[in-house]
């Protein structure tokens, strides 16, 4: 190794933290999931010098490799799941809750939806789960789509869209006066939110867990600056929220509630699928976004 291969402390750690939250959300499992990830790195010293060299994204190669381990043991007939278990420097006690409630639904996913959810939440490239998966791109959107909303169907109850629209009105208020304590108050105690830039611009990766995380991440996000602004729009046919940096729409949340707070948030940056959000004769898209 010469000084040319050396990696910053920090950067080695959020990479190895980012590994194994793939790991344990595929596999529900925290005590495998570090085995995988620990195979991940064998495998990649075994690669020649040269080989590394080739490899212009090593997170992204050991992300992959992660992913084709994990689908190897979900196949296993008698692969069993452990759930969280709470460690030092781990989330707090409310996220390891929320984790474990959408850990628990993506349980009754087959293994290719879960595979290809969890994935994409996690801003792996269409291209790279597909082959992980062993779908096609079209075949795996349509994976990641039947997850989400089985996904929504275990966490929303009955709410009216009435009830679902002034949630979503009132969440709006509270992003634009930046009231970090409003918005608390307004999403569930286990909310998760999902974010996907789909490697085109510098997301969050994973899910974000817990109502003070999901509030902080949020304001992050939509911080008032000139020219960004914030307004409720029809997404996929319930109201939404559509955040424009000046013409141009940059994000688009769509949110789930259940008893008048939100349960689940998706938060799609990426670009391309942005696209037809920013056609001119559209003034403001076809109000539907794919999901992770």
């Amino acid at each position: 190794m010469d000084q040319g291969d050396a990696v910053p402390i920090a950067e080695l750690w959020e990479e190895r933290r980012f590994l194994l939250d793939v790991a344990h959300w595929m596999l529900g499992d925290p005590g495998t999931a570090e085995s995988v990830v620990d195979e991940a790195y064998q495998r990649w010293y075994r690669l020649s010098d040269a080989a590394r060299r080739q490899i212009t994204v090593p997170r992204s190669w050991l992300a992959k490799t992660v992913g084709g381990i994990c689908l190897g043991l979900l196949a296993l007939p008698s692969r069993g799941s452990a759930g969280p278990e709470a460690e030092d420097g781990r989330p707090s006690e409310v996220e390891e809750e929320a984790g474990r409630v959408v850990l628990n639904a993506l349980e009754s996913l087959s293994t290719a939806e879960r595979a290809a959810f969890v994935l994409r939440a996690f801003g792996l490239a269409p291209g790279a789960v597909a082959d992980i998966v062993g779908r096609t791109e079209p075949e795996l959107a349509e994976l990641a789509e039947r997850a989400r909303q089985w996904l929504q169907s275990q966490r929303t109850r009955s709410t009216t869209p009435q009830q679902h629209d002034a949630a979503v009105r009132a969440v709006r208020r509270a992003c634009v006066k930046e009231d970090g304590e409003l918005l608390t108050s307004l999403l569930c105690p286990d909310v998760t939110a999902f974010f996907d830039g789909g490697g085109k611009v510098r997301a969050l990766t994973g899910p974000v867990h817990g109502s003070q995380p999901v509030t902080d991440s949020l304001l992050t996000l939509l911080a008032r600056r000139p020219r960004t602004t914030l307004t409720t729009h029809s997404v996929n046919g319930r109201t939404g929220l559509v955040a424009r940096y000046g013409r141009q729409v940059a994000a688009v949340i769509s949110l789930d509630v259940a008893n008048d707070r939100v349960a689940q948030l998706w938060v799609m940056l990426n670009p391309d699928k942005l696209r037809s959000w920013n056609q001119p004769h559209t003034d403001g898209g076809a109000g539907s976004v794919a999901s992770p």
